[in-house]
């Protein structure tokens, strides 16, 4: 693959939805194709909740963030999707991807330092919302010289963030792809999500999250991610995993003996997470996450009102489900294209019949790219007078 760098935009300050006030943020981003002369080709991407900016391509460092980029993460997460002929086609559009405010890769984040005390922010980065993530992603498309996006792209978590920009800067984007995400979280990932926080709370070496000088909370991270992991991946292919790749771990556990492969295998999931992320972006993520919901992060009455902006605006929408995802239910899809249509908004939404679960759109670009590649070959719509 193409080797590929980040870059680092310092943006202007920004004050946030529930308090407080980033001074200078960073954000860490990469690019691909190029920009036209308008930069009416952009594609926005954002990751999902424990992704990066690197979407495409080989990067071997990063730098600042020390060993927590790990070999897995050189190569693009969504190589098969970017990239000449593909349905981010580099040919056709200037695609950007940014590690997300409070991320762990480069942006900034509770691992940060912060200007007023030359030490890592840690229990004193503040809480953030999706509002808050759309105002930093637009700061930086204004750097870059980006009025308007071509389309604006978010699988999972990223789903949330796309439907945000989406509807507070309707003017700004012609195109909206959502996959496997939702319009508002539902209180089965709120109880799912909270179990995580609780794991993470309740390490030892947690410390409030002021614990970058004292060991890190290693075994609560694992945790969390274990729990979440059990909705990524469907469990037949779970089961399919565990028993290709058996990973014995007696040692871990001080009573308790790892008793069969698939314990194994969840446990050397969760160890190999915190090698590579940050438990206290983790928090402000899944923070995020668990309290979203479009019409609060849009400021709208309800969802007629919010997605009455998309529909005036002029917006196309195309939303995917998984049949067999765990973590965003088809259901909740259905929720958010049936109050796409009643505003009247142009919405296809495609059912991918997969047994890989959520992690489908990250594995199988063949059940995706048709669609994505039609959405964004369709011409603009008119903005409803």
């Amino acid at each position: 693959m193409t080797a590929v760098a980040t870059q680092f935009a310092t943006l202007p300050d920004l004050s946030l939805r529930e308090g407080g006030t980033l001074v200078s943020p960073v954000l860490a981003y990469e690019t691909w194709g190029t920009l036209n002369e308008d930069g009416s080709n952009a594609i926005l991407l954002f990751h999902a909740l424990s992704g990066s900016h690197h979407a495409a391509g080989t990067n071997p460092a990063i730098p600042g963030i020390g060993d927590r980029w790990q070999p897995e993460m050189h190569e693009g997460w969504w190589n098969d999707f970017i990239g000449p002929g593909k349905a981010l086609d580099t040919d056709r559009y200037f695609i950007l991807c940014a590690n997300v405010l409070g991320g762990c890769y480069g942006s900034t984040g509770p691992s940060s330092i912060d200007p007023a005390t030359g030490k890592p922010y840690g229990s004193r980065f503040p809480h953030l919302t999706a509002a808050d993530q759309v105002a930093a992603h637009a700061s930086l498309l204004d750097l870059l010289g980006i009025q308007r996006l071509h389309a604006v792209v978010g699988p999972s978590v990223g789903g949330l963030l796309a439907l945000t920009f989406a509807t507070r800067l309707p003017e700004r984007v012609g195109r909206v792809i959502s996959i496997a995400a939702g319009y508002k979280t539902t209180v089965l990932n709120r109880l799912i999500l909270f179990e995580q926080i609780l794991a993470i709370e309740n390490d030892p070496f947690f410390h409030g999250g002021d614990y970058y000088e004292n060991g890190h909370p290693a075994y609560g991270l694992a945790l969390a991610r274990m729990i979440s992991h059990k909705t990524f991946v469907h469990l037949d292919a779970f089961e399919r995993r565990a028993r290709a790749d058996v990973v014995q771990d007696s040692e871990s556990l001080a009573w308790y003996r790892v008793r069969d492969q698939f314990q194994s295998y969840m446990l050397h999931q969760g160890k190999k997470f915190v090698k590579r992320f940050d438990a206290n972006t983790y928090l402000r993520i899944i923070d995020l996450w668990s309290k979203f919901d479009g019409a609060h992060e849009g400021d709208a009455p309800g969802p007629a009102e919010l997605f009455a902006r998309c529909q005036q605006a002029g917006q196309q929408w195309l939303i995917f489900s998984i049949d067999s995802d765990f973590c965003f239910y088809p259901e909740e899809q259905g929720e958010l294209s049936g109050h796409l249509t009643a505003s009247g908004t142009s919405t296809m939404h495609i059912t991918v019949h997969s047994d890989k679960g959520h992690d489908s759109f990250l594995l199988e670009p063949a059940l995706y790219t048709p669609h994505i590649s039609w959405i964004l070959q369709q011409p603009d719509l008119a903005p409803a007078v």
